[in-house]
């Protein structure tokens, strides 16, 4: 979340995906008139169930089989399949009007996961449900220092370990937590303690990019000071947007801390175009893409859009498009 996109710009109406209507598959059999002998044969039901189920399955195939097979047959440089999710913060809205219907429609493009900034009202149970039904996992959550801060560390984690998301991401501080150099070195610190904890129970601390923590303070950036003061325990979470809308290319910022990158923002900045798509942008791909394949510990690839020029399921559809190409082709 942040300044990669126009976050100002209004929201379309809900977009009702996947509302096909498909002809009953007749009860009974099917009657073939042949001219040679003037008569019917009637094919039994199994056969033509069968041959009927089988055309069907090319209709359906045709409809959303490469939409929502596509995603899925990505692949890493091990061969593992590559986990694509979307941060839910791209379609609030939708979500908040309809969450199983939007969760169902991000499944229904390829998406194998989502990146949490809330919950909707859902208790861990029924969230972890939802994803469960639609076949999606939790890679990540945003949350606020707060809610790993006291008691409120515990409670956090117990709804992470429910909903199966291992990547607790914090995406803003507070002003006075990176006002100064002395204020981001001791964020930084406190990071640390609270990774031996988060670490301890399986999951990952990491720390999101606006665009502030690019700009100098006493001589050096809140991103130089806060990696310089914490180590690998605390994971990277870098927004390609946010730092592109600064002038800040990703790749040099992959190359120099490969091994804590642990997840990315899929995300564009364009100069001319604020509602610019994944790829649309002046982001240079070329050059992420072969870093992110090869040179990062990369576990998470979260596609995020903050601002449409169409609606916003449709946006988020089209950046998937446009990463598969980017990353089977290296271009669109």
């Amino acid at each position: 979340m942040g300044e990669g996109n126009n976050c100002d710009a209004p929201y379309p109406d809900f977009l009702e995906r996947n509302k096909f209507s498909y002809p009953q598959t007749p009860s009974a059999g099917y009657a073939i008139h042949t001219s040679i002998n003037e008569r019917f044969i009637t094919m039994p039901n199994k056969i033509f169930r069968f041959y009927a189920y089988l055309g069907l399955s090319f209709v359906l195939f045709a409809l959303f089989g490469a939409s929502s097979l596509s995603a899925q047959i990505l692949r890493d440089s091990k061969g593992r399949p590559l986990q694509i999710g979307v941060q839910l913060y791209s379609v609030r809205e939708q979500c908040a009007k309809d969450l199983h219907g939007t969760l169902k429609a991000l499944a229904g493009m390829g998406f194998r996961g989502v990146e949490f900034a809330g919950y909707y009202g859902r208790s861990a149970k029924e969230m972890r449900e939802l994803l469960d039904a639609n076949r999606l996992k939790a890679y990540g959550t945003h949350l606020g220092l707060d809610a790993l801060l006291g008691d409120k560390l515990d409670k956090t984690m117990e709804y992470c370990k429910v909903i199966g998301c291992k990547f607790l991401s914090v995406p803003w501080l507070p002003e006075n937590r990176r006002n100064t150099k002395q204020a981001t070195t001791e964020t930084a610190h406190l990071f640390m303690e609270i990774a031996k904890k988060v670490n301890a129970n399986g999951m990952v601390l990491g720390w999101h990019n606006e665009a502030y923590e690019f700009k100098p303070i006493e001589g050096e950036t809140i991103w130089e000071t806060f990696t310089a003061n914490s180590d690998k325990s605390v994971g990277l979470q870098f927004d390609t947007g946010n730092a592109l809308s600064v002038g800040e290319q990703a790749a040099p910022y992959l190359l120099k801390y490969p091994e804590r990158i642990v997840s990315v923002h899929l995300k564009d900045h364009s100069k001319t175009n604020p509602n610019a798509l994944l790829g649309e942008g002046d982001e240079n791909w070329n050059e992420v893409i072969p870093i992110l394949k090869t040179k990062t510990a990369t576990r998470w690839f979260i596609i995020e859009q903050e601002s449409f020029g169409q609606p916003p399921l449709v946006c988020v559809e089209k950046c998937l498009r446009n990463f598969e190409k980017l990353w089977t082709k290296g271009s669109l």
